[in-house]
């Protein structure tokens, strides 16, 4: 049984909640998401307390599923109501990152600069040695933090590469000169 999946979602005032077949839509103050559910797993419904998310059978699937669908709606009232923000360090000699209209260039040390395209929903603030990506969609904001990071990930000798700005890279000691 979800414990997470039991309890009804609020929705906060100026917080508008719209449930079509299989689909459900979130409207706030910062924009609209929508997300698409399995109705022969889970079933959404709205009252007067807010959203409730019931499992439709007691299969294997609706039991997971449940649980991670409340989730989703919470992230997405969340979302619409306060955008969710990563902060990405740029750490190394020469290391940096550019706008130029809505791609993102990155100089991290390879023959070329790194060109990543800036999904449409996104905002992405360049600031000396640190991007922050922010927008309603928490799935939108991590994977596009993600695939930043995943172009030069940070190594464990020197800690160059993009890291997360709470992201604890451990060092590793070079080698041993040897003595004779």
């Amino acid at each position: 049984m979800s414990r997470l999946g039991k309890k009804v979602i609020p929705l906060p005032s100026g917080t508008e909640a719209i449930v079509k077949t299989g689909t459900i839509t979130i409207k706030g103050k910062l924009g609209e998401l929508s997300r698409s559910f399995k109705t022969d797993a889970v079933s959404v419904q709205i009252t007067p307390e807010g959203i409730k998310v019931d499992p439709v059978s007691e299969s294997l699937l609706a039991l997971k599923l449940w649980g991670t669908y409340a989730s989703h709606i919470r992230n997405m009232i969340q979302g619409v109501n306060a955008a969710y923000e990563k902060s990405l360090i740029i750490q190394g000699v020469g290391f940096k990152a550019d706008i130029q209209g809505e791609i993102l260039v990155l100089n991290l040390g390879f023959s070329h600069p790194v060109k990543v395209e800036i999904p449409q929903a996104l905002t992405v603030v360049v600031a000396k040695d640190t991007i922050k990506i922010s927008g309603i969609s928490k799935e939108g904001v991590g994977q596009f933090a993600a695939k930043i990071r995943a172009i030069k990930k940070p190594e464990p000798y020197k800690g160059k590469g993009i890291r997360y700005s709470d992201e604890i890279i451990l060092r590793k000691e070079g080698k041993k000169s040897a003595t004779v």
